[in-house]
């Protein structure tokens, strides 16, 4: 069956200043896919998400979704297209509730039978959340925000997620967790691009993944494919 190509960067060039950060990186993320990009602090990841996002405006390249150009798109935008983002260090709504900071997520949507069917859903993707739903998110574990962030960002009712470094802190069985969450979204018709420096679990993720050095693909291929490459996992998955 022919894969459909949901997002596309192209050459994408960014600077912060006199700082060349990204230099002609290009991708791709088939619908139904889990993508990563995986590399070293500084590497370009998360600036990459946000310039998908347009919280970063590239000096040039391309970043099409769903074939709509994200470059001429404003930001608020994007969201509406499809694509939400969660982002690094989670940034829930701490003194709002569980439930309160879900219904953030659907703030731009008007459809409230399809918002009330998305809350069920994410109810039963993330049943922690079911229990604490009374609860304010401030007073949750890291692993529990995280959950929130995912959940709040499935609220928008998004084709693709793009995630940042979601395991950022978390016990190592707290990170397991979080992985069995991405792929049972993945498996309910989310798309997927991951950023993620935990390299081995993001591979054994991953259908395909892209390394990243310093602002550049250093290599692609199939996940597996990576995961058993030499350079690779002396680099990044500890020999």
């Amino acid at each position: 069956m022919a894969q459909t190509t949901m997002l596309e960067v192209t050459d994408l060039q960014v600077y912060y200043g006199a700082i060349h950060a990204i230099k002609g990186v290009s991708f791709r993320v088939e619908a139904g896919e889990i993508v990563t990009l995986i590399g070293a602090n500084g590497a370009g990841k998360t600036t990459i998400l946000h310039a998908i996002s347009g919280l970063v405006k590239p000096r040039s390249g391309e970043i099409t979704f769903q074939g709509k150009n994200l470059l001429t798109t404003k930001p608020y935008l994007i969201t509406g297209l499809g694509l939400a983002q969660v982002p690094e260090g989670r940034r829930v709504f701490a003194r709002m509730t569980v439930k309160e900071n879900l219904e953030m997520g659907a703030f731009a949507r008007k459809d409230r039978a399809g918002i009330s069917a998305d809350y069920d859903r994410v109810m039963t993707l993330l049943p922690r959340l079911k229990e604490r739903r009374r609860q304010v998110a401030g007073t949750l574990s890291g692993g529990e925000q995280q959950m929130l962030a995912m959940g709040r960002a499935l609220m928008a009712a998004p084709k693709m997620l793009l995630l940042d470094e979601p395991s950022m802190g978390l016990s190592p069985l707290l990170v397991g967790e979080i992985f069995k969450t991405i792929r049972n979204i993945n498996q309910s018709g989310v798309t997927i691009l991951l950023v993620e420096q935990n390299a081995r679990m993001a591979l054994e993720l991953a259908s395909r993944a892209y390394v990243l050095e310093t602002g550049k693909v250093a290599m692609q291929g199939s996940a597996a494919d990576l995961a058993d490459n030499e350079e690779v996992r002396k680099a990044y998955l500890g020999g």
